[in-house]
């Protein structure tokens, strides 16, 4: 098999992988750089050359060249989990929305939608020669691990992978898993990069919220609509029910909305125990009289206008677009209030911006002060330095590592972690490596 990287090498973002055989090509992920849309550097003409896309999870980094391809004459499948292509759905509806991409054609759009092929985790499935399937990897709702057999070589992919249990889902699967080759993300493989787990990072996170709520300040808490804004409300609901926040409105804005309908809609692949408690009682967390949905711009304006505390959970979540912008304009100027930022946020991005400590921030190409406090609370969705650790020696007969989707020093880092038991590499854009 070989192995050719058209994005996330060397980069965060544009995930897209090939692997071939003199049989078979398939894509695992298919995915922009949201912060400058930067595409994979595949050509045209190898794309109608692929006979499938596997993609390991719904953000757009992993999976919003989707249109293009298929606008640029790519027809064969997509292959996914169900929560997978339900929240693509959206995700790349609003992508669509957002960036107007020229070269997207409705022909394309409609290919797209009628090429998706539902896959349950550890279902084996064949592509000519190659035998795939998809194993639970805890980072969003539907993300897999993707493993690829020729039937005497293996590779696994973690795209984003996450080993820790959430509110929402199980930690990665890493049982009885055996390959040859390991393709990893990187997001945090510096040394340094260890998260808090909850209990650590609770109270520092709850004394954060209630001293800007006791001092009648707004918080504006950007994040990815998907996965990471579940985990927050439904830690904001759990901690305003038990009286440790004091009860103000907790406004949700942007796509939050609709991807909170599709989670209820897929909890039986979230945690048995929060599928259970739906089950068991009459409260329903992702229905919490707690939040309250932002409906419209003049909803936004009432209550950018409003005096009082409150929480708003918005998009985006590295601050480089939708209605957290609008936040900013009108509340970045207070030192009462407070930003919150609870993921990963890329180099060039607002929210990094933001959180190195600018005071001005540029929105619709005007200037606007930034007196509120910027804050960092890690709820991230990725493993960090010792879970990334922990994945190679979990996985028998393993070779080869290649490090993807980090920035180049995390990367460097992680690679001097594995080099004494195993062949690392840190492709460039471009390159293939035959296993």
């Amino acid at each position: 098999m070989k192995i050719t990287f058209y994005g996330a090498a060397q980069e965060v973002g544009r995930s897209c992988i090939m692997i071939s055989t003199d049989k078979a090509k398939i894509l695992l992920d298919a995915g922009v750089r949201p912060e400058d849309n930067a595409f994979p550097s595949i050509t045209d003409k190898e794309l109608r050359e692929v006979d499938a896309i596997l993609i390991s999870h719904a953000h757009m980094d992993h999976s919003a060249y989707l249109p293009h391809a298929y606008s640029r004459g790519y027809r064969g499948p997509t292959y996914t989990t169900k929560p997978t292509m339900e929240l693509m759905n959206v995700l790349i509806a609003d992508y669509m929305h957002l960036t107007e991409p020229k070269d997207v054609t409705k022909e394309g759009l409609d290919a797209l939608s009628k090429h998706f092929k539902i896959i349950d985790y550890k279902k084996e499935f064949q592509i000519k020669d190659l035998k795939c399937e998809f194993i639970p990897a805890g980072h969003i709702v539907g993300s897999a691990l993707i493993r690829v057999s020729d039937g005497k070589r293996s590779i696994i992919y973690t795209g984003d992978i996450n080993l820790t249990q959430t509110r929402l889902l199980e930690g990665a699967d890493l049982e009885n898993l055996k390959a040859d080759a390991l393709i990893t993300e990187s997001t945090y493989g510096a040394k340094t990069d260890i998260k808090a787990n909850e209990k650590e990072q609770a109270p520092l996170f709850l004394k954060s919220i209630k001293d800007t709520i006791l001092q009648g300040g707004k918080i504006i808490i950007p994040s990815f609509a998907v996965g990471r804004a579940q985990e927050i409300l439904l830690f904001l609901d759990d901690y305003i029910n038990s009286g440790l926040i004091p009860k103000v409105p907790i406004y949700v804005d942007g796509m939050i909305n609709k991807t909170m309908r599709i989670h209820r809609h897929n909890v039986i692949f979230c945690r048995k125990e929060l599928q259970m408690r739906i089950l068991m009682s009459d409260y329903d967390p992702f229905h919490s009289p707690n939040f309250t949905p932002i409906e419209g711009r003049d909803m936004r304006g009432k209550i950018a206008r409003i005096q009082e505390s409150c929480i708003v959970v918005t998009t985006s979540g590295m601050v480089t677009g939708g209605p957290v912008l609008y936040y900013l304009t009108k509340w970045g100027g207070n030192s009462a209030n407070k930003l919150i930022l609870i993921g990963y946020q890329p180099q060039g991005t607002g929210g990094r911006k933001l959180q190195e400590g600018a005071r001005e921030f540029e929105i619709d190409k005007k200037k606007v002060k930034i007196n509120l406090k910027v804050e960092t609370f890690h709820m991230s969705a990725h493993a960090d330095r010792k879970q990334l650790e922990l994945i190679p020696k979990r996985i028998k007969g393993l070779r080869y590592i290649y490090i993807v989707h980090g920035e180049p020093e995390k990367m460097e880092d992680l690679k001097s972690a594995f080099t004494s038991r195993y062949r690392v590499t840190i492709p460039r854009i471009g390159e293939s490596y035959n296993i």
